[in-house]
């Protein structure tokens, strides 16, 4: 094994790292660094995920990698949200091939050896509003939107026009029993956190249907 693969399997807790963890494990030369990174790359032990940021081949992971984990390593700071969230939280039926993220910087997308990781920017008072601090079977830590989070994010960046249930029942096929867990105090945040005429209509039509 190569000495990069072995070095981060034998001293990170995580199958990803950065240019950084590099520089503490391999202190010194930045050219030789430069060359076991190359060649780890080119054996295939280590994946480039985007500048700076490598993973581990599958065959040397100590834990499988979280692609919602890792999603805040490639761009943020970020969280889960719209479909990825949504089909996470198990409100819509379909799978998702890509990682959909809120970033309140520029939206990008990144396509890398191990997915797609798209971030739509969405102007918010309180970013993490509404966002858990999650952790899976691994250790690894992840943040996403709740569900309800996750829709608003999902009208105000796909511009729907929406004003109660009855349109996100028939266009992404949630339950109505799912909606019918909003609580009021969830709507009264979600409604101060967004300054967006659309999704303010959208919270006041749900309140409404909801009576809440």
């Amino acid at each position: 094994m190569n000495k990069v693969p072995e070095r981060v399997f034998e001293s990170l807790p995580w199958s990803q790292f950065t240019s950084q963890d590099l520089a503490t494990l391999f202190p010194g030369s930045e050219n030789r660094r430069y060359g076991l990174v190359k060649r780890a790359l080119a054996s295939g032990e280590i994946i480039h995920i985007r500048r700076g940021l490598y993973c581990l081949a599958a065959k040397y992971q100590r834990k499988s990698v979280n692609l919602y984990a890792l999603a805040q390593h490639v761009y943020g700071p970020s969280y889960v949200s719209l479909e990825s969230a949504l089909s996470w939280h198990g409100w819509i039926p379909e799978a998702v091939h890509a990682v959909t993220n809120v970033s309140f910087k520029k939206s990008q997308e990144f396509k890398t050896p191990l997915g797609i990781f798209s971030y739509d920017r969405v102007p918010q008072q309180m970013f993490y509003s509404e966002v858990e601090r999650l952790t899976d079977a691994s250790g690894n830590v992840f943040l996403m939107a709740t569900p309800l989070k996750a829709l608003v994010d999902y009208v105000y960046i796909r511009k729907k026009d929406w004003a109660g249930i009855d349109p996100v029942v028939s266009s992404l096929r949630i339950e109505p029993e799912e909606l019918e867990q909003v609580t009021e105090s969830t709507l009264d945040v979600l409604s101060g956190n967004y300054a967006n005429s659309r999704v303010k209509r959208f919270l006041e039509g749900l309140r409404k249907d909801l009576n809440r």
